[in-house]
């Protein structure tokens, strides 16, 4: 299941890291999306790995962006914890839409016979 949503960058939080019991060092950044939306418009993302965080560095706050994410739950004593990790962000450049960038509907001719009334 692919999951996105679109909207503005709001703000880039620090970049978390530390070490797993196994000994792995781990880095992750969370960042603000408003979605504009009248009740609760701001969601948290994280981004995990170094690589991901990467993807954060070529966009500003205040772009308007298009986030492909996942959601994920986990159970800990008994209480369960929910994750938003991203795993794609794309800039939406104001001025084109997405239905700009589709080709035209054909167009077609009707009939001028009135016995033809099939409309193919």
């Amino acid at each position: 299941m692919s999951l996105s949503i679109k909207g503005k960058l709001s703000r880039k939080l620090s970049v978390e890291s530390g070490t797993s019991k196994a000994g792995k060092e781990w880095q992750k950044q969370s960042f603000l999306l408003d979605t504009g939306a009248q009740y609760n418009p701001e969601v948290c993302f994280q981004l995990f790995g170094e690589d991901k965080i990467q993807m954060l560095t070529s966009h500003q706050e205040g772009d308007q962006v298009e986030i492909s994410f996942n959601l994920s739950s986990r159970e800990y004593n008994g209480k369960y914890f929910h994750n938003i990790d991203a795993w794609k962000i794309e800039n939406i450049s104001s001025g084109n839409s997405a239905a700009s960038d589709m080709p035209e509907a054909p167009s077609f001719e009707s009939s001028d016979n009135p016995d033809d009334d099939l409309p193919f």
